[in-house]
């Protein structure tokens, strides 16, 4: 397992040069915004991607709120080996609260999951009001929409997420 540490000791291990912060989300969500210096390695690819952790210093995992660290810790802890491994306590938002610095990238869109929450939920919208307005048959966007995200939910497989991925604002931000 992981140990924990703080955001305030995180940053003064990283500031002594003492230790080598990992940033588990994905590429779009370390895009925008993230921890200057943290190295991305998102959980999604962590049994391809090389952990190269040198000499020997401690390796600091991070994430959002501190969940998908804490959630994944015994898979993180056997990547890092015999280094010593620690999640930072409360993630990226632990240390913006901690009035520690990051870096942002507004240019860059906004996270692929945000994306998906949005257009689904407008879409669930747009269908209850075309139904209550226009016609009872409007309410089949709602209905398909709901089951587009079941769908996503029991296989992992989300088709707006796929979709909205192959969009101009998404294809620039990966190239």
């Amino acid at each position: 397992m992981l140990k924990t540490i703080t955001p305030e000791d995180a940053a003064r291990l990283l500031r002594e040069g003492g230790a080598t912060l990992v940033d588990v989300r994905e590429p779009d969500e370390h895009a925008r915004e993230r921890i200057p210096g943290a190295r991305n390695l998102p959980l999604s690819r962590l049994e391809e991607a090389e952990l190269a952790l040198h000499h020997g210093k401690p390796v600091l995992f991070h994430c959002r709120s501190g969940a998908r660290t804490a959630g994944n810790a015994a898979q993180l802890a056997a990547r890092a080996g015999l280094v010593e491994a620690y999640a930072v306590e409360g993630g990226l938002e632990a240390w913006k609260r901690a009035g520690l610095p990051v870096a942002e990238d507004r240019r860059q869109p906004l996270e692929l999951m945000r994306q998906v929450q949005i257009a689904a939920g407008s879409m669930v919208v747009l269908g209850v009001v075309l139904g209550a307005l226009l016609a009872p048959a409007f309410y089949a966007l709602a209905g398909f929409v709901g089951a587009g995200l079941v769908f996503a939910g029991a296989t992992g497989t989300c088709g707006l997420a796929r979709l909205l991925r192959l969009m101009p604002w998404n294809r620039a931000a990966a190239a």
